[in-house]
């Protein structure tokens, strides 16, 4: 083969593997603001300009808050790099991007309130939209990671994240970092398990140094779920974890249910009238301090099922089974929490058993 082929191949080699990692899973561009706005574009810590801050448009009353800046007589704290964002009263930040018309999205970013309880963010990316409340803090930092999912209707979506509060002081408001976004892939059932993603090993992307998990809100706020397949049925959130930071039972992934009975996970599975299943799951702890007796309710359809787990905090798992009658054609199967529970080298965040492995499978007669 002649060089000139011989470049012209490596040209091309390198121009597609250049196009992958532009649409890679990972941070959106700019999406750590550590590319800040120029200080002709500022007034003290306001944004004046509506494109001062690199891929990114502002509206409203935008702030560019730099990690250890004091407010009153609280330290405003960056989750990772220098920079963060705060959107004040109907402010909004928005970005577009190239994605793939009907494939489906996650985006997970970090988020703090800073003056009111009732902080909430409205996430959309049309025609889908969702308000995520952050007035109940999981972690001692303030900050934590929230994920949120959209079918793409089109070919570019439009990202916007808002702030619909309407404080006295146009300054409060909360502090957004680390917006990332994830494709998601739906899971199919196998013969090996009915329910579809049982080990949650798809789910919203997780920020390489996040030690926090991620939070899933309950469905209400979300059409698609950041986790394929399963719906948070409850008031409080789930929270996402990987084995990088957390002990887990299985694979990669699992769920720690953190609000007691108002941090529920569920999924309806087919099934046939008349026959018997088994749901059989792990139960464990995520090696984060969260120790104490715990317990998991299982149920499926009209069946439950208590598993206590007495936890040390520094990681394990048990395994549990419930054999059923499926008396439906749809059979849902639930899990939550009993108790609440909190770490106990951190009596401000909240902790609870980790559920992992799920499988359905028809019992064989005897």
């Amino acid at each position: 083969m002649k060089g000139g082929s011989l470049s012209f191949l490596f040209v091309l080699l390198i121009a597609t593997i250049t196009s992958v990692i532009c649409f890679s899973d990972g941070m959106l561009p700019n999406g750590d603001f550590e590319l800040g706005p120029k200080p002709s574009d500022m007034k003290g810590t306001q944004v004046i300009n509506k494109k001062a801050i690199p891929s990114w448009e502002l509206s409203g009353f935008v702030e560019y808050i730099k990690s250890g800046q004091k407010q009153g007589d609280m330290l405003l704290v960056v989750p990772a790099g220098k920079f963060a964002i705060r959107l004040g009263n109907e402010a909004s930040i928005k970005q577009r991007l190239n994605v793939t018309k009907g494939m489906y999205y996650s985006l997970t970013f970090s988020a703090a309130r800073t003056c009111a309880q009732d902080e909430r963010l409205n996430i959309s990316v049309a025609p889908d939209s969702g308000v995520i409340p952050i007035q109940t803090v999981y972690s001692s930092s303030g900050w934590d990671l929230y994920a949120w999912a959209f079918q793409a209707e089109s070919n570019v979506a439009e990202i916007v994240i808002h702030n619909p509060g309407e404080e006295e002081d146009p300054a409060c408001g909360p502090l957004i970092d680390g917006v990332a976004i994830k494709a998601l892939y739906p899971p199919r059932p196998t013969n090996k398990n009915i329910l579809k993603n049982g080990g949650f090993e798809e789910g919203p992307y997780v920020l390489p140094n996040a030690t926090t998990g991620v939070l899933v809100p309950p469905f209400i706020e979300d059409d698609h779920s950041p986790l394929p397949a399963w719906m948070v049925e409850s008031l409080k959130a789930i929270k996402y974890v990987d084995v990088e930071h957390f002990s887990v039972p299985q694979g990669r992934r699992a769920v720690e249910l953190v609000a007691g009975k108002e941090s529920a996970i569920a999924q309806v599975a087919r099934t046939v009238v008349g026959k018997t299943y088994v749901l059989s799951f792990a139960v464990g702890d995520a090696n984060n301090a969260c120790q104490g007796s715990m317990v998991v309710e299982a149920f499926a359809g009209k069946d439950t099922l208590k598993v206590p787990y007495e936890s040390r905090g520094k990681g394990g798992f048990k395994r549990a089974s419930l054999r059923f009658v499926a008396v439906s054609t749809r059979t849902r199967v639930m899990f939550y929490s009993t108790f609440y529970s909190m770490r106990s080298d951190d009596f401000s965040s909240l902790c609870g058993p980790v559920i992992d492995d799920v499988k359905l499978l028809s019992a064989r007669k005897p």
